[in-house]
């Protein structure tokens, strides 16, 4: 039994490491940008897209300063689960959804959407370029220039992004070729995300450290004795830009 898709996603990992370097490079300025001068960073994307917010939030070793967008419609826990589908294509909602986020100038914007095409990421990148935050995209141009956009005005996500991660995956996602069939399996747009998005923190709590911050607002782990009053000392620091409970 051979896997596969270790192969693939091995093989993806060394090209978005090569031709995205330049790209995380900027990532990790503009993040690093918005921490030192004390503005919101949010993170959003559909359906299993939203994956990658949920990577990005409140867990150890993550960035205090991630705020993830849970637009309620579009999340996994939805039921019945094709209703998400429905309300990403829904002209309309992400607007609704962008201008409750309250985007400011300085803030940045984490999105990701493999295809690009659908209303709801389109809408809420548009709204954060509209108030003067800066937006990172995650997404796959060569599946994005194959499909047609759903949005009224025929742009696609990449459109409104200062920065473009590319996940250089396959068209539809998927890369295990099933035998016997025209059908693949094996998505790589989640690790291939996670692993740009990782890479581009770690980078960014050091890029701080050479900033002249002895303690940039990196979470601790829960589970190690001292981490809790360690998180609050963070907290107090930066609760002016942390934009959910804590």
């Amino acid at each position: 039994m051979e896997f596969d898709y270790f192969d693939k996603i091995n093989a993806l990992i060394d090209q978005v490491e090569k031709e995205e370097r330049p790209h995380m490079e900027q990532c990790v300025h503009l993040l690093a940008d918005a921490v030192i001068s004390k503005h919101a960073i949010y993170a959003f994307g559909a359906s299993h897209a939203g994956i990658l917010s949920q990577e990005l939030y409140y867990r150890a070793g993550g960035l205090m300063t991630i705020t993830p967008i849970f637009a309620r419609e579009v999340l996994v826990d939805r039921s019945p689960i094709t209703f998400t589908s429905r309300m990403e294509r829904c002209v309309g909602y992400g607007t609704v959804v962008g201008e409750t986020v309250g985007f400011q100038p300085g803030d940045v914007l984490i999105i990701h959407s493999v295809s690009g095409r659908n209303p709801v990421t389109i809408e809420i990148a548009m709204c954060a370029k509209k108030n003067r935050a800066s937006v990172i995209g995650i997404t796959n141009l060569a599946y994005s220039h194959a499909v047609s956009s759903r949005h009224p005005s025929g742009k696609k996500l990449y459109d409104f992004c200062d920065v473009i991660l590319d996940n250089h995956g396959e068209v539809g996602d998927a890369c295990v070729p099933i035998e016997g069939t025209d059908q693949k399996s094996g998505p790589t747009s989640t690790v291939i995300g996670a692993i740009m998005l990782d890479a581009i923190v770690a980078e960014t709590a050091n890029e701080l450290v050479r900033r002249g911050l002895k303690h940039p607002p990196v979470f601790y782990s829960a589970n190690i004795d001292g981490g809790d009053d360690l998180n609050r000392q963070l907290y107090e620091e930066y609760k002016d830009v942390i934009h959910y409970s804590y």
